[in-house]
């Protein structure tokens, strides 16, 4: 039995000209994991104007397929040795691997484009159990959790998880573990309900 092809990807830098395409991409989607929720197109205009997608400290593309566009890398905080990135597929390409795809050649191409990054970083709601698994199956690891941190669009507060990789890791593809418990006579896990000592 055939395994199914992947589809093809092309990995195409946004221009500001591109804002109308955005405006339209952003307002029409379904983002249910971003606090923001679903801008609406002059807002997405507005952003494009003021530099939110291509700067000095930002870079942007476009996922395309052979169907056309189905998702958004943005790239930030450029000048910084730790960027961020934010990823955003279309809903009806979800599911489909585009996105561990697309954090793995954005990985590649921030530590092979800015020779002075030490380590990339990302951030998800808790309950987005897609993207963390993506972070994971592409070297990330998480370093950060934060208790209720993150407005859901309905008014629930939600925790929110941070993730990064280091370029060292990345160079000779390992994983630098984490141990979250570091601290001297600290022998209990996070969540398992113990007290602090008085």
């Amino acid at each position: 039995m055939s395994q199914p092809v992947a589809p093809s990807i092309e990995y195409r830098r946004f221009v500001p000209a591109d804002a109308n395409l955005l405006a339209e991409f952003l307002s029409t989607g379904d983002w249910p994991y971003f606090s923001g929720g679903t801008p609406d197109a002059a807002q997405v205009r507005a952003a494009v104007a003021a530099g939110r997608y291509d700067s000095d400290q930002t870079r942007s593309f476009w996922i395309v397929t052979s169907a056309g566009v189905a998702g958004l890398i943005r790239l930030f905080d450029l000048t910084d040795d730790t960027p961020l990135f934010e990823l955003r597929i279309r809903a009806a390409d979800r599911g489909a691997g585009l996105g561990t795809r697309a954090v793995r050649w954005l990985t590649g191409y921030l530590f092979t484009e800015f020779p002075g990054i030490r380590r990339i970083e990302g951030t998800t709601r808790v309950d987005n159990h897609a993207m963390r698994r993506t972070f994971r199956s592409c070297g990330y690891v998480k370093e950060s959790h934060w208790r209720q941190a993150w407005p859901g669009r309905d008014g629930t507060i939600h925790d929110a998880v941070g993730y990064a990789i280091l370029r060292t890791d990345w160079e000779t593809g390992t994983i630098t573990r984490l141990d979250w418990n570091d601290e001297p006579g600290n022998s209990s896990a996070p969540g398992t309900g113990a007290q602090p000592t008085p």
